[in-house]
């Protein structure tokens, strides 16, 4: 049954369809760490719930959890959240509605079945998962980041902090969360009596990372409840100091939410201030990076010379050509990449 239950519609139609659709929607995300015994059974469940009502969105499913980004017809709100607590586990969960959102996020309904719902190459049965961190709110991560000790580390990826992070905090430079967590730790090693308060997009990283981090000898551990997202709506609710500046970087087809009015990184083409992500126009490059209006005009928003001129060439050629070469994302790199012709001025 498994196999029927996703959507056969092609792209195009199912883009048209959303700018069609005759009511706002609404994106918000969840997690949660749980035991599921047969993951393909209650994949299959949790589609039929969800189609039910419209929702788009991915979900990953796991036999440690769930970690889902979606998009809910506004009028289904209540619906949603009847249709969650359907499933004990998932009974009266946070859900982290989106900051700056146009509804479009997302086109159609993917639940995928993975060894994990956030990659972090870890070896679970080797550590206490529930041993976390202590959660805080916003109040008390403001309160916490201007004690003179305290260690401030964004658990996110390097295309992520570019573009907006928690001012003072330290921004590892790597691609994929499995590299931060060494990374991280190596970092501070001998800060384990000191205040680590840890924060990333929506909490589901930090839940982890937290209690392999208490493992590991770290003692005064903290997480920010519910990410960065939360941390938005709580300032805004309460009108706090907002201490994040720039943007939000999230995974879905907006690729950020602003939080602040500060733009801290660049065009990765023509170096003037923009935080706008966008992925090559080219299909068999796509790779993620930075890229200004006018650059993207220049390009035909692809993210170099040559992709430009290879997206120009028949499809017929371009597939032959393709199996042999080489683009800045044919690696898949994260906005790790350099220009193949000199008149583009690519930063890594």
């Amino acid at each position: 049954m498994g196999k029927t239950l996703h959507n056969k519609i092609n792209k195009l139609e199912l883009q048209q369809a959303l700018l069609d659709e005759p009511f706002e929607r609404v994106t918000l995300s969840f997690y949660q760490y749980a035991h599921i015994g047969n993951t393909r059974l209650f994949r299959d469940h949790f589609f039929i719930l969800l189609d039910s009502i419209n929702v788009f969105g991915r979900i990953y499913v796991a036999n440690e959890g769930v970690n889902g980004q979606v998009s809910v017809p506004q009028h289904h709100l209540d619906k949603f959240r009847e249709k969650l607590n359907q499933i004990t586990f998932l009974e009266n969960i946070r859900l982290n509605i989106a900051i700056d959102d146009d509804g479009k996020s997302f086109i159609k309904l993917m639940i995928k079945i993975r060894n994990k719902i956030v990659a972090d190459g870890l070896d679970d049965e080797t550590f206490d998962v529930t041993n976390r961190g202590t959660h805080i709110g916003a109040e008390e991560f403001n309160k916490l980041t201007e004690e003179e000790q305290a260690i401030v580390v964004d658990m996110r990826n390097h295309y992520e902090s570019e573009v907006g992070h928690f001012k003072d905090a330290i921004t590892p430079d790597v691609a994929t969360f499995r590299e931060a967590l060494p990374l991280v730790e190596d970092m501070l090693q001998d800060k384990k009596d000191t205040p680590i308060i840890m924060y990333c997009t929506g909490g589901i990283r930090c839940e982890k990372a937290s209690a392999y981090y208490k493992h590991r000898g770290f003692k005064n551990v903290y997480q920010l409840d519910g990410g960065i997202i939360e941390y938005a709506r709580q300032v805004e609710q309460k009108g706090l100091d907002n201490k994040f500046v720039g943007k939000n970087f999230v995974f879905d087809d907006r690729l950020g939410e602003r939080i602040s009015e500060d733009v801290i990184s660049k065009c990765h083409q023509c170096g003037k201030p923009n935080d706008d992500h966008t992925n090559c126009a080219n299909d068999a490059c796509h790779i993620l990076f930075i890229q200004c209006k006018e650059c993207a005009e220049k390009y035909d928003a692809c993210c170099s010379s040559k992709c430009q001129d290879f997206n120009k060439l028949p499809k017929e050629e371009r597939i032959r050509l393709r199996v042999t070469e080489e683009f800045n994302g044919t690696k898949f790199g994260k906005g790790r990449y350099k220009a193949h012709h000199k008149d583009d001025q690519l930063k890594t």
